[in-house]
């Protein structure tokens, strides 16, 4: 729970940071057509990843009864909200005008851990009685 709460606020404060530098008019930030894309993505995607995370920790005891399988979904789940936002983020750090930078693999990586825990979430729920 921690962690969804804590992504929560973080994320929320970048989308402020985000409308803070429209409103300042940051040319390092407006010109750059993707980075503003990119960033504006990690800031979607990790609020929403947060309040998944929070789903998950409300029912993930009630839906997978065996405790390792647990354990490993939340662990994969909290590693992929971090690395899907990071990659967006990082992606728009040091690119070029027309691509994201190599840190953008980053995103698939951590999407590929978020599916792993909701598949096993989805299995065990299609489990209960």
């Amino acid at each position: 729970m921690r962690f969804g709460w804590t992504a929560l606020v973080m994320f929320l404060l970048l989308g402020l940071t985000l409308e803070f530098l429209h409103l300042v008019k940051a040319p390092w930030y407006l010109d750059l057509r993707i980075r503003r894309e990119l960033w504006v993505l990690a800031h979607a995607h990790g609020a929403l990843l947060a309040l998944l995370n929070l789903a998950f920790a409300a029912t993930a005891g009630a839906c997978i009864a065996d405790a390792r399988s647990r354990a490993l979904a939340s662990v994969m789940l909290r590693w992929g909200s971090g690395l899907v936002p990071a990659g967006f983020l990082l992606g728009g750090v040091g690119n070029t005008e027309s691509d994201p930078s190599l840190a953008i693999v980053l995103t698939p990586i951590g999407a590929l851990m978020v599916l792993y825990a909701f598949t096993v979430m989805s299995t065990a729920a299609w489990r209960l009685r």
